[in-house]
């Protein structure tokens, strides 16, 4: 037998099984009644033999050979005793399907065949008619024997052919996803690999030429300028950022997977607060509630909001600005506020780029909220709603920004 063919396990539940054996029991039961055929036996031995054979149908699924051998032999008796032969049979009929849906097709064939033939043999051996006589009045009911385990055999080959089909859908899912991962870790070394042919040597370069300019301005004995010290941090930051995040790429759980360098998160807050700070945009930061654990995505968006607006500011608010940043811990999430007072104009808000785009998607990614846009006063105004624990959303987020 094939494995697709071979019954698997399956529940049994007792009530349908109870509710079958007690109409079997009521249809033989009644037949026997409306029969009233003579019977050798007692009245209440009568009755018990009666309900005998549909009860036992009740472990029919438990333990089907057992059951289907009893019922043969409790068939016989009540034929024996005065039983009709058409509705007497009934019990070892459901016997016969249940044993070969379950695949005791062999066991099944191995027990009623002989029966049956013992039993036709003798009935000829005993009639005054013809063989053929005989055959032809126990046609039907060998037929139905036939037929039940025929049906048997249908319903167990369509259990089997669903449980082979669901199985192939479940294996062809698993076959997808698994090809998407691989694509998806391919895409992600063929990011790495452009981010580091493409800003890796760049980077160095910036760092090395502005080391080299702030040495040899020190060697002439004169200030080393701020714009250079700023540019030497920036350049020495980024490619420990850059490394971090081919790190991140390269790991084969990708943005789960932790990088070697660290964690990115608000425990580097202040060093993202001295660069601002070096580059000329004086940074305020307050922090309301009592700081808790975070989950790594919260951690690493909280710190990507406040990188992403201080850069903005830098760039866009001009000479003599300023910025603050407001983290506000509670329990069901972090808040997240910068604010500049540069020049930005409420009538004509800058065009959204990448940066913002960026962070919204970030911010949605964890069912967070973000607002950006013009602050009331003037300047520029990032407002973030991080749930400590991160669901799928769509998000919500106000139009324009910085690029």
């Amino acid at each position: 037998m094939s494995s697709a063919l071979r019954p698997g396990p399956r529940p049994v539940p007792l009530l349908p099984d109870l509710a079958l054996a007690a109409g079997v029991a009521a249809i033989v039961a009644a037949d026997t009644l409306l029969a009233a055929l003579p019977s050798d036996l007692p009245p209440a031995l009568r009755v018990l033999v009666v309900i005998a054979g549909p009860a036992a149908l009740v472990l029919r699924k438990r333990a089907p050979r057992a059951v289907l051998a009893a019922e043969v032999v409790w068939t016989m008796v009540h034929l024996s005793t005065g039983g009709t032969g058409p509705i007497g049979a009934l019990p070892a009929l459901v016997a016969v399907y249940t044993a070969v849906d379950l695949g005791h097709w062999r066991f099944s064939a191995a027990l009623v065949g002989p029966v049956l033939a013992v039993s036709l043999g003798t009935e000829i051996a005993a009639a005054e008619a013809s063989a053929a006589a005989v055959l032809r009045e126990n046609l039907l009911p060998v037929g139905w024997f036939v037929a039940a385990g025929v049906m048997g055999e249908a319903h167990r080959r369509r259990l089997a052919h669903t449980r082979e089909v669901e199985r192939r859908a479940a294996e062809a899912e698993r076959t997808r996803e698994e090809a998407a991962l691989r694509r998806a870790g391919e895409e992600r070394l063929r990011i790495a690999r452009e981010l580091h042919d493409s800003l890796t040597h760049s980077i160095s370069v910036i760092k090395v030429q502005a080391g080299v300019a702030a040495h040899l301005a020190r060697k002439r004995g004169e200030e080393v300028p701020g714009a250079l010290l700023a540019i030497q941090e920036a350049s020495g930051a980024a490619a420990r950022e850059l490394r971090s995040t081919l790190e991140v790429l390269r790991a084969p759980g990708g943005e789960d997977a932790p990088p070697a360098g660290g964690r990115v998160g608000l425990a580097r807050l202040d060093e993202l607060v001295g660069r601002a700070r070096v580059s000329g945009l004086p940074v305020a930061v307050a922090v309301r509630g009592e700081p808790a654990g975070l989950p790594p995505a919260v951690d690493r968006a909280a710190f990507r909001i406040v990188q992403e607006a201080l850069t903005n500011a830098v760039r866009h608010a001009g000479g003599g600005a300023s910025a603050s940043v407001l983290l506000e811990y509670r329990a069901d999430g972090l808040g997240v506020l910068v604010e500049d007072d540069g020049r930005a104009s409420p009538d004509a808000p800058p065009e959204p780029g990448t940066g913002l785009i960026g962070m919204r998607e970030r911010v949605a990614s964890i069912g967070g909220e973000l607002s950006a846009g013009p602050g009331p006063g003037g300047g520029f105004r990032i407002s973030a709603e991080l749930p400590v624990r991160p669901r799928e959303r769509a998000g919500s987020e106000t139009p324009g920004g910085r690029a």
